[in-house]
């Protein structure tokens, strides 16, 4: 079994709304807002940037290897607890995605994430930039 894709990296913003609006202008497309955070992506391949404000607590800075299956992150966790590498419980998030997370051995965090087929579902309401 191997990682599928590379598909997202979080950051940590000082304003969420002036970073948003930053990266809206750039191009992404925004899929998810909440108070605390929010998912954009990009280009054909929908590469994905969480933005999580000074109020989110459930995750720092990341990146994120995508699976289409559940059951694909769920056999990871097993494979790696099974070599002996510490991991995080599998969660269910609020955008319908399901993930754990580790450190490699350098001490950065990745998390392991099922996205549902035809990606998150999006909840903004508006995602055309503000220019």
């Amino acid at each position: 079994m191997a990682v599928q894709r590379l598909g997202h990296l979080a950051i940590r913003v000082k304003d969420m709304e002036r970073a948003k609006t930053f990266y809206l202008n750039l191009g992404m497309e925004l899929v998810w807002q909440d108070d605390d955070w929010c998912y954009l992506e990009a280009g054909p391949g929908r590469d994905g940037l969480a933005l999580l404000g000074p109020g989110y607590t459930a995750a720092g800075p990341h990146f994120a290897f995508h699976f289409t299956k559940r059951s694909e992150v769920e056999d990871f966790h097993e494979k790696l607890q099974s070599c002996g590498i510490q991991v995080g419980e599998i969660h269910d998030h609020r955008d319908g995605t399901a993930s754990f997370y580790l450190k490699d051995p350098e001490g950065n965090w990745l998390e392991m994430l099922y996205q549902p087929p035809g990606g998150i579902p999006k909840n903004n309401e508006d995602s055309n930039p503000i220019i």
